[in-house]
């Protein structure tokens, strides 16, 4: 399908072929014939519902669309599904694409994958929207090579093990973020070429970073150029008008029972992972795939065969897409960001479950972010939200998101969501974030996260580099570095993420005091990291923890130290355990606890 390089005796040019199977007929009209279909009326492939021509002499960058001949006469004028590439918008044409000129040299990167995509090991996910990360002064786009010379740098001076870019399919509105495609085959024109888009791909690579892409098979846009009613049927999405509509967003669903669509989808994530090495794909919205009547009131839905709300066609899609990927591509991974309590999101299809590697904690993530937006002295009252993740921690494979959509809309930046003056605010923040590199599970922040912006995300703006100027904000990016380098070199943060040994409660009881301890296990068991968190600006002079063995413990994080921002209270640096029960262990410390902090500690066996 698509636009490829053909040559027919002696002759060269390129092979057009567009699934239409309802058309009457397809003419093909661009650059090659002064945009007059009727030069190239296309042929149909027997009963298969494909139509195709060759043209001599047509070359790479030639520009073209279909005009598709309905059975009752309508003329639609149609951009290629299948495309490689496309105009900048606002125009919509196909661009033809004769392969690919760049030379790869990832190959240590690709053989040593799959032990990077393991469940015990470090995953830590930096989230970026490519259009808005840094802009030129005069407010236009930097390139996918511009990106691979400051981005990627930028990512990996973090210690983030992996970079996640939002949609970078082709789609005609820029405010979509990339979330409306159009061209499941076509590297956005926004930052360049597909060429471009793999020199990017290689170099993060090069740099130790894997590349996870937001891959959108839930919707498309409903633009005349794309995929709606295509042939002048309902041929990508359903035939039920009530389920092919999706209200959220505006968009056409797909129709998960035809297996031409399935095939078209399954062949473009292929496409991502085979011609761009991409490391993993994170599925949008997948709950609004699962759900018959997501966002759709009573009466404007379709039951399925069984009288349920379960869209029985998506699931089949699902596992098929996962079990594909899994098959053709090991060691890539998928992620879905799935928000409801569907079971086996994560688990093997052979288990009964939808086959994905990862799942988004939303729960997680809204529990979270509510009860750091409270005042403190109102937090010891809502104390079940910091706990009760851990009564499903393990059910999935999760990932911690603190993700675009929470620092937009009006939602404000993960700062201004922190209650009190700008220094409680900074504490706030800094207790978050190292709650959540602490807590089981993958870890993924939103650009901006790290330097503690003020405004919330404005996808035609930029991160604010300005407040790089300012010792608070960049406070905050060196205690995620410090966050990353710790998770990735303690095994105890992550090899057994997905697992509840991992993971020992040590004060889970005290919301008078709002206050929080628990234990990181490595698989041995020998010596696990100790945390203990302060959620009110209160210190706790005499804190008093449990821990499990007798000796000297040392301080190895504090987020209230002076270089995150902090107040620079000492903990330490070192302290001797009391030998008398507490919380079932033999052992306490009695020290004392910063207001809104965080401190890790460890053992000193030397």
């Amino acid at each position: 399908m698509g636009a490829h390089p053909w040559t027919e005796g002696a002759v060269s040019g390129t092979r057009f072929a567009v699934w239409a199977p309802h058309a009457h007929s397809v003419l093909l009209r661009g650059d090659m014939n002064g945009w007059d279909g009727r030069c190239h009326p296309m042929r149909p492939r027997g009963a298969t519902g494909v139509w195709e021509i060759f043209v001599p002499g047509v070359e790479a960058g030639a520009l073209y669309k279909y005009v598709i001949v309905t059975p009752d006469g309508r003329r639609l004028e149609k951009s290629d599904p299948f495309a490689r590439a496309a105009e900048l918008r606002p125009s919509t044409a196909s661009v033809v694409v004769h392969g690919s000129e760049h030379r790869w040299s990832d190959e240590e990167w690709l053989q040593a994958r799959s032990d990077r995509h393991t469940d015990t090991a470090p995953v830590s996910v930096y989230e970026v929207h490519a259009g808005s990360w840094r802009r030129h002064d005069d407010g236009s786009w930097m390139g996918y090579r511009e990106l691979a010379d400051t981005l990627l740098p930028y990512v990996s001076s973090l210690g983030f093990t992996h970079i996640e870019l939002l949609p970078l399919a082709e789609h005609p509105l820029d405010q979509s973020w990339g979330y409306q495609p159009v061209g499941f085959f076509a590297p956005t024109r926004r930052y360049g070429s597909p060429d471009e888009l793999r020199h990017f791909m290689d170099r993060a690579h090069q740099l130790g970073i894997g590349v996870i892409l937001d891959w959108v098979p839930g919707h498309f846009a409903q633009d005349g150029h794309g995929l709606t009613h295509f042939d002048g049927t309902a041929l990508f999405e359903p035939q039920d008008p009530k389920q092919a509509y999706h209200p959220d967003w505006g968009t056409r669903t797909f129709d998960y029972g035809s297996g031409p669509v399935r095939s078209f989808l399954i062949s473009s994530a292929l496409y991502w992972i085979e011609e761009f090495h991409v490391d993993g794909l994170r599925v949008d919205a997948v709950a609004s795939m699962l759900y018959l009547d997501y966002s759709r009131p009573p009466g404007e839905w379709t039951p399925n065969f069984q009288g349920g709300n379960t869209n029985l066609e998506a699931v089949r899609f699902l596992r098929e897409f996962n079990d594909t990927v899994h098959r053709e591509a090991p060691g890539v991974i998928t992620t879905a960001e799935e928000s409801t309590a569907w079971e086996g999101v994560s688990r093997g299809t052979d288990q009964g479950g939808l086959g994905f590697d990862q799942k988004w904690n939303m729960g997680w993530m809204n529990d979270t972010l509510s009860f750091m937006s409270l005042d403190p002295v109102h937090r010891g009252h809502h104390y079940g939200k910091l706990t009760f993740s851990l009564m499903y921690a393990f059910s999935e494979r999760f990932v911690l998101p603190f993700s675009h959509d929470e620092v937009v809309h009006g939602k404000g930046s993960l700062l201004t969501k922190m209650p009190g003056r700008a220094p409680e605010k900074f504490a706030n923040l800094r207790l978050l974030l190292a709650h959540q590199w602490m807590h089981p599970g993958k870890k993924l922040l939103f650009m901006g996260g790290e330097l503690a912006q003020w405004s919330e995300w404005n996808v035609d703006g930029s991160v604010d580099w300005a407040l790089e100027s300012f010792d608070s904000h960049t406070g905050v990016r060196r205690l995620v570095r410090d966050l990353n380098q710790f998770y990735r070199q303690e095994p105890s943060l992550h090899v057994l993420d997905h697992r509840s040994e991992g993971f020992e409660w040590l004060d889970f009881e005290n919301p008078a005091e709002t206050t929080l301890a628990f234990m990181r296990w490595a698989p041995e068991r020998t010596e696990p990291i100790v945390l203990a968190l302060n959620f009110t600006p209160v210190a706790r002079d005499e804190y008093h923890l449990p821990v499990p063995f007798p000796g000297r413990y040392r301080v190895i994080l504090n987020t209230d130290a002076r270089e995150y921002g902090g107040e620079g209270r000492e903990v330490g640096p070192t302290l001797e355990t009391v030998p008398e029960p507490l919380g079932g262990q033999e052992q306490r410390l009695v020290f004392a606890l910063p207001g809104l902090s965080l401190v890790a500690l460890v053992r000193d066996t030397d």
